[in-house]
């Protein structure tokens, strides 16, 4: 989280000192319509600047992964943004018409405006003819992305039609485009703020065609068959064995991928629960949380395709401390069961304690789960909840007394999650030292 706080600030801060490198806010009259006149654009350079940064986060970059700490948190990054592009332009949209109001109430004086200046070459000029266009289009195009994101931020909404209504937003990010070249002002083009609104752009503007062509992660699928299913009823937990069909990287364990089973449904992003033997198999355990994946069960069957994207994620167990923690919670435990097999075949000295916190104890479930920690040499404490005390940060040390050495590797809901590291980190634990999978990506 540390490293997309500090890029999120980071990419904001940027541009506003951009923005007073070329404005004349702080040198200009204090008249409220300069002030407003200035506000418009740095609202306008900030919006625009967020929606690009979020459209290129949106074909899930691999090489910022270090940069970020995973997709995971590059989505949360990605998020972020459209939050910010959402509420500035919220602020650019009432400074456009709050004063308009308050002239038409007799409430404020219209400004004088003198002759607007004659731009230097052809392209400016045109861009001044077009200006009662991209106004209108931005206005729409603002209409647009208020309800856009605000559906994407409904969790109630259902993911497949969220997975469409979110198709739409290059499009209208491409009309936002249009309206911010033309309506900045000419000089800023002269400034650093210039070339770095045009980089921006471009950047979007390519990416925005890239997901408009169903393009994102092509070459990172791979085609598979379901070879197996296994449903664990009292823990509504389905594991898919897949057989793949082609190219595959491989995979650490810990990492997730994007699986498409129905493309009216779209792809989903599901941690792979198995290490990667270089056999062309892989497996997936998903637990039904939703719609869509509480139907999985009765729709999937073997012999059925899918599209597997990835992997992605750097949720990989490697830490600077001798030992480990893990913390898994329901389906949390996913990345653990992956990481146990992996351990199985190698002769690790390390001490490693895994806790599993489940409501629903499914015994042929955990008796895998105790022969697998067995072999990998795992400590496994199993929780139940609403029976076991629940595990928090006093319960945790009280049971490893010397947690000092070890770093805490979390998945699971988010809830528990900040629960568990706040208290561990009032106790000594360094932040670096909490590894947790923000696995939510929208």
């Amino acid at each position: 989280m540390k490293k997309i706080k500090i890029s999120f600030f980071a990419i904001l801060v940027i541009l506003t000192l951009l923005w007073l490198m070329a404005d004349t806010i702080l040198s200009q009259s204090k008249q409220f319509f300069a002030i407003r006149s200035s506000l418009l654009s740095h609202t306008g350079i900030i919006g625009i600047g967020a929606m690009s940064i979020a459209m290129i986060l949106a074909l899930r970059p691999v090489f910022l992964e270090p940069l970020t700490g995973g997709l995971d948190k590059t989505y949360r990054l990605h998020k972020w943004l459209g939050i910010t592009g959402l509420v500035i332009s919220i602020m650019h949209w009432l400074l456009v018409n709050v004063p308009k109001w308050l002239v038409g109430w007799g409430m404020l004086a219209r400004p004088v405006r003198g002759p607007r200046a004659e731009p230097a070459n052809a392209i400016f000029s045109y861009f001044q003819s077009q200006r009662g266009l991209a106004e209108s289009i931005g206005e729409w195009a603002f209409y647009a992305v208020v309800i856009l994101i605000s559906l994407a931020l409904i969790k109630k909404f259902p993911y497949k039609h969220f997975f469409k209504t979110h198709r739409l937003l290059p499009i209208v990010y491409l009309f936002l485009v249009f309206h911010s070249v033309v309506l900045m002002p000419f000089y800023y083009w002269r400034e650093p703020i210039g070339p770095v609104m045009l980089l921006l752009m471009l950047g979007g503007t390519g990416a925005a065609i890239i997901s408009l062509s169903r393009k994102v992660g092509h070459h990172r699928k791979a085609v598979g068959e379901i070879s197996h299913l296994e449903y664990f009823k009292d823990n509504r937990v389905l594991k898919i064995d897949i057989n793949l069909l082609s190219y595959w990287p491989g995979h650490h364990t810990g990492q997730f991928a994007f699986v498409t089973f129905d493309k009216d449904e779209g792809a989903h992003p599901f941690t792979l629960s198995s290490a990667w033997n270089n056999d062309g198999r892989i497996s997936f355990m998903v637990k039904g949380l939703g719609d869509y994946t509480n139907l999985m069960p009765t729709t999937l069957k073997q012999g059925d395709l899918a599209s597997v994207e990835g992997p992605y994620g750097l949720f990989r167990f490697k830490g600077d401390k001798p030992n480990q923690i893990w913390v898994g919670g329901g389906i949390g435990i996913t990345p653990f069961i992956a990481h146990m097999q992996k351990l199985g075949a190698e002769n690790h000295s390390r001490t490693i304690h895994l806790f599993y916190s489940t409501s629903a104890p499914q015994e042929d479930f955990i008796e895998r789960l105790r022969q697998l920690a067995e072999k990998a040499k795992v400590t496994l404490h199993v929780i139940v909840s609403g029976k076991d005390a629940r595990l928090n940060a006093d319960r945790l040390c009280n049971i490893i007394p010397n947690w000092q050495t070890a770093d805490i590797w979390f998945c699971g809901p988010a809830g528990f999650g900040k629960s568990l590291k706040e208290g561990m980190l009032e106790k000594g634990l360094s932040e670096d030292d909490f590894h947790q999978e923000l696995f939510d990506m929208r």
